[in-house]
């Protein structure tokens, strides 16, 4: 089956509407880091203030996402996120209201961090729907590969889209507009991919019965887990980096234009990811993107302009979805059905998690030596990356191969 092929078969299961408003429903979550960071920023004037905050949105957001996760594994996804989306959107408000009150910024990180909390994983909660939706379909195993290079391309697109919608906000009106347009989306969207009949599809798929004695946070789900906070932290360092040399030209705007460069060649590689060998395994994958990922950040250390900023970060992009298609593809494989979407909010929570380490990290760097110092992080990110899929490979080799004897009909079964 050719990628083309199979990307129009998984797309004939849902229909075209389902793909636009999964897509349109993430971007809220992409559009309030920077949002945020921009607002929060340019408020105080203070890079590790802005940068304080959209950790927060961050670090809450990590850390509620594997609770709304374990609920929509007991009661369903469609309660679940359409509370959380209403809820985020209103959370949103009350954070620019917050902002823009005269308080201590420290009072908008409370008010980042509730809507942080609140915020769904839409790119999680899809990532679950694909198995039960494909279940009808031959060679179901190579379609909901296909799906999650889909769902990795879609996650590095709205990353790049967020970003860039959050510049043109702030280009035309101002980061409050920018804020504003993205609890919208999240009101109208988020409740919309609450609302489709895959959601109920997705849960009435799952098995009955008792697991709450079923392990989720094995050696190798912790280690992927590390592998996405590994991501996140690129995300962060790179925006915060970027966004020092935006605000040193008076164009703080061009912020997500630029971090938006990230995205595209990382859209392009998910996409082409299906057309690897299977004989390349998924640990192997993990291990060689690893190194990737660090040759192609060390440019940033030597950047001093925008104008030299916008080829490495469209060919460091490249490194990106496949790492990450990658790591969420194996935590599928090796989790019991019944947790599928703890285990797919958990990685994503790591890279929440991640981002606000980054963010974090890097802003302080960068109100004390400017972008490279910010840049640097984005390197040590990669060295992490590479001791960890290389140090930790046997153990997800080992937790695959469990979960696919697992999978496998026992000669009585088959009788």
């Amino acid at each position: 089956m050719s990628p083309l092929a199979g990307y129009k078969r998984l797309f004939r299961l849902t229909g075209p509407l389902y793909v636009v408003v999964g897509f349109l429903a993430r971007l809220p979550l992409a559009m309030s880091q920077l949002g945020v960071l921009l607002l929060v920023a340019g408020m105080t004037d203070s890079y590790g203030a802005g940068g304080a905050c959209a950790g927060a949105l961050a670090i809450a957001n990590a850390v509620g996402a594997p609770f709304w996760g374990n609920l929509a594994d007991r009661i369903g996804q469609r309660p679940v996120v359409l509370v959380q989306s209403l809820a985020g959107a209103a959370a949103l408000a009350v954070l620019l209201v917050t902002t823009h009150a005269g308080v201590p910024w420290a009072w908008s990180a409370v008010a980042s961090a509730a809507a942080g909390l609140l915020m769904p994983q839409v790119g999680p909660m899809a990532r679950v729907r694909w198995r039960p939706i494909t279940s009808r379909s031959e060679n179901q195993t190579r379609l909901v590969d296909i799906a999650f290079s889909y769902e990795g391309a879609a996650d590095e697109a709205s990353f790049v889209l967020g970003p860039a919608l959050i510049g043109l906000g702030v280009s035309l009106a101002s980061p409050t507009f920018a804020l504003s347009s993205a609890a919208v989306v999240l009101a109208v969207f988020g409740a919309w991919f609450a609302l489709h009949p895959t959601a109920t599809h997705a849960h009435a798929s799952r098995e009955t019965g008792d697991h709450s004695g079923i392990r989720l946070l094995t050696p190798a789900l912790v280690l992927l887990c590390t592998s996405q906070l590994v991501i996140g932290t690129v995300f962060g360092s790179v925006q915060t980096g970027t966004s020092v040399l935006a605000t040193d030209v008076g164009q703080p705007g061009l912020t997500g234009y630029f971090h938006a460069l990230l995205g595209v060649g990382s859209v392009i590689a998910g996409l082409c990811i299906t057309m690897l060998p299977e004989s390349f395994a998924l640990p192997a994958r993990l291990r060689w993107f690893a190194v990737t990922l660090l040759v192609l950040a060390t440019p940033l250390l030597v950047v001093d302009s925008l104008a030299v900023l916008a080829p490495v970060l469209l060919v460091l992009g490249i490194s990106i979805a496949p790492y990450m298609i990658t790591t969420f593809t194996l935590g599928e494989r090796i989790t019991h059905r019944s947790r599928t979407s703890a285990a797919m909010t958990l990685l994503a929570a790591a890279t929440g998690l991640g981002y606000a380490i980054g963010a974090g990290i890097a802003g302080q760097l960068a109100d004390w030596g400017g972008q490279t110092p910010a840049f640097a992080v984005t390197v040590g990110a990669g060295v992490v990356a590479i001791l960890v899929s290389w140090g930790g490979s046997s153990v997800v080799t080992r937790s695959e191969e469990a979960a696919a004897s697992r999978s496998q009909p026992s000669p009585v079964d088959s009788a």
